[in-house]
C-alpha cells in the first residue's frame, strides 16, 4: 500500500467516542481474535519487556546499557522550508496527554499538516548513568519509549500519531502488550519493528531516544503535561483537566489561525 497517497490521520473521537479502541465493554472480543494473529510476536515482545522492567524498576529509574554510558546524540534537526515549529511535550500515562492530543493536536494536524514542522516530546528527569527518571515509574518509561520508536520508524504522523493516540485513549493500561498489539495492527505499525527497536541494544536505543527527548523538554523549560509550544513558544498547557496560559485561545479555530499566520509571515 503507498502510505503517503492513501493513509489519512483518524478523525478526533470526543470524550464519549471511541474510533481508536474498543470501549473496556467490547475490549475483550477485539483483542481475542487480534492475540490469535500475532500470539507469536507478542511473545517476543513481552519476554523482552519482562526482562527489562523487571531489572530496572526501582525508583522508577531506567538506566542505559553499559555500552552507552557516556554517549548521547545529538538533538540535530533539519530546516523544513516553512514549516511552522508545532510541539506538544507529553507523558504516556497522563489524562491531560489524552485530552490535548483528542480536543487539540489531532484535529489541528488535520487541518493544517502540510504547515507545519510537528515533534511530541516527553517530560522526565535525566537520572545518573544515562538514565532517565518517569513520573508514573518505569511502565511509563517504556511507553514512551515505545510512542517514540513509532516516531522514529513512522515519521508521517498520518501513521504515528493515531498509533500513539489510540495508546493514549487507554493511557492506564501503558505498555500492556495487548494494548500495544492492538493499536499496532489498527493503525499498520509492525509490530516486530517496533519490538525491535524498543529492545535493540538491550534496550539502551530506546532510553538514548527518551533521554535526548526529555532532556530537550528541560532545555526548553517545560515541566507539565501537556505543554503545546508554537514557533517555539509556549501556546497553551493542559494541566489538571483544564486548558491555562492559552493567550490566544485554547480552541482548535485559535491554533490553525495562529498557525496559518505564522506560515504567511515567513
Amino acid at each position: 500500500m503507498d502510505e503517503k497517497n492513501q493513509a489519512e490521520f483518524p478523525r478526533a473521537a470526543t470524550a464519549d467516542q471511541s474510533s481508536y479502541t474498543p470501549s473496556t465493554s467490547n475490549m475483550s472480543n477485539t483483542r481475542t481474535g487480534r492475540r490469535g494473529l500475532a500470539r507469536i510476536v507478542a511473545a517476543i515482545f513481552l519476554t523482552a519487556f519482562i526482562t527489562y522492567y523487571t531489572c530496572f524498576q526501582w525508583f522508577g529509574i531506567i538506566r542505559a546499557a553499559p555500552s552507552y554510558a557516556g554517549q548521547g546524540a545529538g538533538n540535530s534537526e533539519i530546516a523544513l522550508g516553512n514549516k511552522v515549529p508545532l510541539e506538544a511535550h507529553i507523558i504516556s500515562k497522563c489524562p491531560d496527554t489524552r485530552d490535548a492530543l483528542r480536543e487539540l493536536i489531532l484535529p489541528v494536524m488535520q487541518r493544517v499538516s502540510n504547515k507545519v514542522d510537528f515533534k511530541l516530546s516527553y517530560i522526565g528527569k535525566p537520572a545518573p548513568h544515562d538514565g532517565v527518571q518517569c513520573m508514573h515509574g518505569p511502565s511509563e518509561c517504556m511507553g514512551n519509549i515505545i510512542e517514540l520508536c513509532a516516531r522514529e520508524l513512522y515519521p508521517d504522523p498520518k501513521l504515528s500519531l493515531g498509533f500513539i493516540m489510540c495508546l493514549t485513549k487507554d493511557y492506564k493500561h501503558i505498555p500492556e502488550r495487548a494494548l500495544v498489539e492492538d493499536c499496532a495492527l489498527e493503525h499498520a505499525l509492525d509490530f516486530d519493528a517496533l519490538n525491535e527497536c524498543a529492545t535493540r541494544d538491550d534496550g539502551a536505543h530506546g532510553l538514548e531516544m527518551l533521554r535526548n527527548s526529555v532532556t530537550r523538554t528541560a532545555d526548553a523549560g517545560v515541566t507539565k503535561s501537556c505543554t503545546v509550544r508554537l514557533n517555539n513558544e509556549i501556546y497553551c498547557i493542559r494541566d489538571g483537566g483544564e486548558w491555562t496560559d492559552c493567550p490566544h485561545g485554547a480552541g482548535v479555530n485559535d491554533l490553525v489561525i495562529a498557525i496559518e499566520k505564522l506560515s504567511r509571515s515567513s
